[in-house]
């Protein structure tokens, strides 16, 4: 299901778009951030939030939700936001529809899939062919869960052209069907929903499917390369916090962790975070470097072509520019 852009970016162009990021009272550079929705899976992200490595690169951070990827694009091409949290198949689509004014990746911060794959019944033993012929909720019909599920399927010899691979389930009733409809075997989850589930004794994680399909570049950093352009050293700055994020969790317990994160998730226990960060950890799914391979982009391509979403393959060095990830990995020598 290809987003459709254009026509909403035809009518942005009549917007002011400001190129230069605005001061704040305390003197620190805002930054308008949206992120296409509020998970775990970008905690480095919220540590650097929560624990003030905006705050000593003289950022002060303006988080809004963006609830989409589509809204996204349009809150970073209108000028509304920044940067944009997102898939990078946003900027792929939007690119391919011809625009000229679209973001362009500078970072990356996920490089799996971050879901898991709860069944009914303990797997100590899975293997993915054992889905054949089982009904399977795997999410919204063009989304990158679902597509990145149909990828490892098909990998695995599993026929997913058939109403048993279920894309008719809304991503925020799958659990609830999941609960409810017996004919339903297997389900897709996040963190923190996956652990907390199975601690409820309703399930069980059977398999990661990030751990399965690759490296993909789940979720990135995109701005309009005329902010890139006004605000080099802001950008860097912004790449350099998010990765000490990234390097507080992995150095740290994922109990120490949750107390950092636990003031961007108000209302989920501590318990619950740290079990999700353990399991991210364990799947290595956050980049330890901004740098997008191109490998990585070329594997979410594969994907998005075996699920008949992609007319055409985009060119890497148009939608994704390291320039900047390349200069602050270069300066931190990694």
């Amino acid at each position: 299901m290809k987003i459709k852009l254009t026509a909403l970016i035809t009518a942005l162009t009549l917007l002011f778009c400001p190129l230069v990021t605005a001061c704040s009272d305390d003197g620190k550079t805002t930054v308008k951030l949206c992120e296409v929705t509020h998970s775990i899976f970008y905690a480095p992200l919220y540590i650097a939030v929560n624990n003030g490595y905006f705050d000593e690169e003289n950022i002060k951070i303006e988080l809004s939700n963006g609830g989409g990827a589509d809204k996204v694009m349009t809150s970073v091409i209108s000028g509304s936001s920044d940067i944009g949290l997102m898939g990078p198949e946003a900027a792929i689509y939007c690119h391919l529809e011809g625009s000229k004014n679209y973001p362009v990746i500078f970072g990356q911060l996920t490089k799996r899939d971050g879901s898991f794959l709860v069944g009914r019944n303990a797997e100590p033993n899975f293997d993915w062919s054992s889905l054949a012929g089982k009904r399977i909720l795997a999410g919204r019909a063009g989304g990158v869960p679902a597509m990145t599920l149909q990828w490892v399927l098909n990998n695995n010899g599993v026929d997913t052209d058939t109403p048993l691979f279920d894309t008719s389930v809304a991503f925020d009733a799958m659990v609830g069907t999941f609960d409810t409809d017996k004919t339903v075997a297997y389900t897709t989850m996040f963190e923190p929903t996956a652990s907390e589930y199975v601690a409820l004794g309703k399930g069980y994680i059977v398999a990661s499917v990030g751990e399965a399909s690759g490296e993909v570049p789940y979720t990135a950093f995109a701005a309009q390369k005329s902010w890139l352009d006004k605000n080099n050293d802001t950008a860097k700055a912004f790449l350099r916090a998010v990765l000490r994020g990234y390097k507080f969790m992995i150095d740290n317990t994922p109990e120490k962790v949750a107390d950092s994160l636990s003031k961007s998730f108000v209302g989920i226990e501590k318990t619950s975070i740290a079990a999700a960060v353990k399991s991210y950890v364990e799947i290595d799914a956050w980049a330890e470097s901004p740098v997008m391979k191109k490998t990585a982009f070329d594997r979410l391509q594969d994907i998005m072509e075996n699920a008949g979403t992609l007319p055409t393959r985009a060119d890497f060095t148009k939608v994704v520019d390291n320039t900047i990830a390349e200069e602050l990995v270069k300066e931190l020598g990694m």
